[in-house]
């Protein structure tokens, strides 16, 4: 070996040492990207769903096209015009004529997502239809949304403090003569937090868009339906969509900012949901927020409008509460709003928020694990959230009696995560 070769060694020794150093932590580098992709679960991006194979993912084919094929002759058997649906189902209603828009329904149609993925589709899953009072779900989590970012300070806040008088006309144009409206102006109003409001226990009175409070599933006898007691705020549960609507018109005045935007912006676009999708008012439920004409939307299809949605937008958001709250890398809404949402109410324990139907007790559900719930609305319409299953199902125009015999025959093809 000569002189300069023994000169040399060291440098290259040292070059050599310094490049595997790199390799290495190159490889590492990539092997924590990779572990960190692999940790990140799916979510399928604006205009397309990766569709697996059942058995790829743990799940009985066979058992599953029995789910489906049960959904599917378990149709409704109301009448597909949702308007005279409506008119049945609450004849016995003072006030029932129609406020919003309704539309005529398809074929049962529905979306199965086993860990993100699509598994199962029946009926056409991108018809954009009527979705009743799943429609809640949507505004509780709107107003989540605000109270995550301290719009309203606290749940347990009183409603008046964010809501003053409005001025409200009957629809834009020459027709609609104006009126101050005050909601929660009244002695018992002013009591009302939005605790109350989203767990639908205010016992809110008023009538908002041409709807008295008390004609809304009414109790008792007609003598008695306009001078009944109050109740006190959160002592009692009663389902009222007119108090429904008041919730939505009080979010509007904290977001100060029509709620289809709202929900465009912070949930519905980074959850890549298609364009087609609506969310409507009544034809006299507007207001004058900061100089222009806003249309208050409406909680459910009950007197019509609500969300106009397609099957596959729905298991979206159905995906996006699985996940509580989080889409990819992105806290959308706060984990801790989720967990407020699947507290059940007090005055009634299978209750969370609108519209998370709790099956803690077994009663919803008596086959889905206790951690299921369902965004629920009439028609039937039922986005099915199970995290013990890693599961979503959106089942559209199902006897609602039949709901159980779907989840059934889905865990027994479905049985672990």
């Amino acid at each position: 070996m000569d002189a300069r070769t023994v000169r040399w060694r060291p440098v290259i020794l040292s070059a050599a040492k310094d490049l595997l150093f790199a390799v290495v932590v190159l490889f590492a580098a990539n092997d924590l990207h990779s572990q960190s992709r692999a940790a990140t679960p799916y979510v399928p991006p604006y205009g397309a769903w990766e569709r697996r194979p059942p058995a790829d993912l743990g799940v009985d084919a066979a058992r599953l096209d029995s789910a489906v094929a049960f959904a599917i002759a378990a149709e409704s058997k109301a009448p597909r015009d949702q308007g005279l649906s409506n008119a049945i189902s609450f004849a016995r209603e003072p006030y029932g004529e129609p406020a919003g828009p309704f539309a005529p329904r398809g074929n049962p149609s529905g979306v199965i997502v086993r860990r993100g993925h699509v598994i199962a589709t029946w009926g056409d899953p991108t018809a954009v239809e009527m979705t009743h009072s799943v429609t809640k779900s949507f505004l509780s989590v709107v107003t989540g949304i605000a109270v995550d970012r301290k719009l309203i300070r606290s749940v347990n806040d009183t409603v008046r403090g964010y809501v003053g008088p409005m001025l409200a006309f009957a629809g834009p144009g020459p027709a609609g003569a104006s009126f101050l409206l005050d909601p929660f102006g009244s002695p018992h109003n002013r009591t009302i937090t939005w605790d109350h409001l989203l767990r639908q226990t205010s016992d809110w009175e008023g009538t908002l868009w041409g709807k008295p409070d008390w004609a809304d599933r009414p109790e008792g006898t007609a003598d008695t339906w306009r001078t009944r007691e109050r109740r006190a705020p959160g002592s009692s549960w009663k389902y009222n969509d007119v108090r429904v609507n008041a919730l939505a018109l009080a979010s509007l005045a904290a977001w100060r900012q029509p709620l289809p935007e709202v929900l465009r912006d912070n949930v519905m676009d980074p959850i890549g949901a298609s364009r087609t999708w609506r969310w409507y008012g009544y034809d006299a439920s507007w207001v004058v927020l900061d100089g222009r004409a806003v249309q208050s939307v409406s909680g459910g299809g009950h007197w019509g409008g609500g969300m106009f949605i397609s099957a596959f937008d729905m298991a979206r958001f159905g995906l996006l509460t699985l996940r509580r709250g989080k889409w990819g890398d992105r806290q959308l809404v706060s984990e801790a709003w989720v967990s407020y949402a699947l507290t059940p109410t007090p005055a009634n324990a299978g209750y969370g928020t609108m519209n998370w139907f709790l099956n803690g007790d077994g009663k919803l559900l008596p086959s889905a694990p206790r951690t299921a719930f369902v965004h629920l609305g009439n028609g039937t319409n039922a986005i099915y959230v199970d995290p013990e299953h890693d599961l979503v199902a959106v089942v559209r125009w199902i006897e609602r009696s039949q709901m159980d015999g779907f989840v059934k025959r889905l865990l027994e093809a479905a049985p672990g995560r």
